[in-house]
């Protein structure tokens, strides 16, 4: 059960069996349609259910304590349940005796009420309380979330890379500062200090310290284990390319899997905004086209999996086995490269202390509430930057553009050039290069040089988003399957004649690789056009290729 469906709590706690149970019997016979009774009979056991329910994200409207209680009091747990729950009203539950305790212990820890026992009638001296403390509580509810939560530090390199992650697989979570008050209440429930970041507590209540991408992965639900072990079809990559392969293979009847090592979507899924995709006049996000092919991809039947690495590709007879990173395999008829490209490192002082931390590759759109009011930083000349720019540009007070080129004309489209231009806040630096970046724990100065006159400058900023052209994922890929000086994949009609150890009688298909059986599709191969259109018709004609090939097994 969710939060977001989970009925509001009231627990109970009494030392007294019988007395425990009588309360929790009365309270259900009122209030067991809307509200979840939870009964407890020490202090302890039931701060336990209060950490338990803190974890799962579910909410907590009351709580009814006896004030005598052995080892601690009824006072004590309340004290304590106020740091999990402080908005969750208080009754004491006391007898004639106590009731001067009671009404000191008002003061002590903002009891909203204490109640006589016995209680009888309940029509009369237990449910008005109740009632009344009930809606005390809906006037400032407490905000459940069904929604993964993560605590960490806004410099954390690992919390970032948690966050990004979570975004990037369209994943629901709530961020954290470490030092809020809301941290502080989940880390005690968790029983962790929050020495090591981030700290990931996901809808089931499972607390995980710093965890591998992997492990994230299987715990918010994405798949990362193959339901088979053979396939006719196995896509690695899940850029545009990969996910129009998987779209159009589970289409037309291919058992299918998609194998991403990160999040669908590749760098096209960063993109805040693609304008000049067919069928989107008014344009569309990398995110939201991305979670359309996937739920596309699914809804044909296609397997996506996540947080998996492929480090080997081999031929098995007829087959070709792909070995993950762990060393497991899986073999199929056919496989498509649709590994994309990586943007290519900064290389200046500085810059690798402090990834993630102030500078980051790709558009990190999660990071752009966080420059409100802010000088942000942007290297590169490429359609892909000029979309960040014009996404930033909406948070920050200034976005300046940093361009090794004399103009943005030989590497950006005119659109989105003429959208720049018409944008205050957004500056172009051209012939200008970042040749160091300085800070303590976290990005805090950029030395700039212009290269016509070699001049250097310091700016002040805590923001840099890096997009300096791209290398291909290739360099896991056997050494028979043939790629340019730069890495790409050479197909069909690139690779002149038939490879050496080319058994077949027939020239490779159009996008076939050096490896009868294995296609390369998107921004991987050899002189494609580096277009989220194009991507996408590579993937689809590869499979069309795939059709061909499976069809001369």
């Amino acid at each position: 059960m969710t939060a977001s469906t989970s009925r509001p709590v009231i627990i109970t706690v009494d030392d007294d069996p019988g007395v425990s149970r009588s309360i929790a019997r009365d309270l259900r016979r009122r209030y067991g349609e809307e509200h979840r009774i939870v009964r407890a009979e020490t202090g302890m056991q039931a701060l336990e259910a209060l950490r338990e329910l803190k974890l799962r994200g579910e909410p907590v409207a009351l709580l009814l304590a006896d004030y005598r209680m052995p080892q601690m009091t009824g006072i004590e747990f309340l004290e304590q349940a106020m740091d999990l729950f402080p908005l969750a009203r208080r009754v004491l539950l006391t007898a004639y005796a106590d009731t001067d305790a009671a009404i000191q212990a008002i003061n002590v820890v903002d009891l909203d009420h204490y109640l006589l026992k016995p209680w009888n009638p309940p029509e009369e001296k237990l449910y008005p309380v109740v009632d009344s403390m009930l809606e005390l509580w809906k006037s400032t509810p407490e905000p459940s979330t069904d929604e993964t939560r993560v605590i960490g530090h806004r410099w954390s390199a690992p919390s970032f890379a948690a966050r990004d992650f979570l975004a990037r697989n369209a994943v629901p979570y709530r961020w954290y500062g470490v030092d809020d008050d809301e941290s502080k209440r989940l880390l005690e429930a968790a029983g962790v200090d929050g020495a090591t970041l981030p700290v990931v507590i996901t809808t089931d209540g499972t607390v995980m310290v710093a965890p591998t991408e992997a492990e994230l992965a299987a715990k918010v639900g994405l798949s990362t284990a193959p339901a088979e072990a053979f396939y006719d079809l196995v896509v690695v990559g899940g850029g545009p390319a990969g996910l129009g392969a998987a779209v159009y293979g589970a289409s037309e009847g291919l058992r299918t899997v998609l194998v991403e090592q990160l999040a669908t979507g590749g760098q096209a899924g960063q993109s805040s905004r693609i304008e000049n995709y067919l069928g989107f006049p008014d344009g569309v996000s990398g995110a939201q086209l991305t979670d359309r092919a996937r739920r596309q991809a699914v809804r044909f039947g296609a397997e996506l999996l996540t947080a998996r690495q492929v480090v080997g590709l081999d031929t098995l007879g007829s087959a070709r086995r792909l070995t993950f990173s762990d060393g497991s395999e899986i073999s199929a008829h056919s496989v498509i490269l649709a590994t994309g490209v990586s943007y290519r490192t900064l290389q200046a002082p500085g810059v690798e202390d402090l990834c993630g931390r102030g500078i980051y590759y790709g558009s990190a759109t999660t990071e752009g509430p966080s420059c409100v009011g802010q000088e942000v930083y942007i290297i590169g000349g490429a359609n892909s930057a000029g979309q960040a720019a014009v996404y930033f540009s909406n948070h920050a007070r200034r976005v300046h553009m940093l361009v090794r080129g004399p103009s943005l004309e030989a590497t950006m489209s005119s659109y989105l050039i003429n959208q720049i231009e018409a944008i205050d806040n957004i500056e172009v630096h051209t012939c200008t290069q970042v040749v160091s970046c300085k800070g303590s724990d976290h990005l805090e100065v950029l030395t700039l040089e212009n290269s016509s006159t070699g001049e250097t400058r310091e700016v002040n900023s805590e923001w840099l988003f890096v997009f300096i052209g791209a290398a291909p994922r290739t360099d896991w890929l056997p050494g028979n399957l043939q790629r340019d000086d730069r890495g790409f994949v050479l197909t069909g009609p690139d690779l002149h004649s038939k490879p050496a150890g080319w058994a077949l009688e027939r020239e490779p298909y159009h996008l076939e690789t050096s490896m009868p059986g294995v296609f390369a599709a998107g921004d991987v191969r050899a002189e494609s056009v580096k277009r989220v259109a194009s991507a996408v018709g590579d993937g689809a004609m590869a499979v069309t290729l795939v059709h061909r090939y499976l069809e001369m097994l």
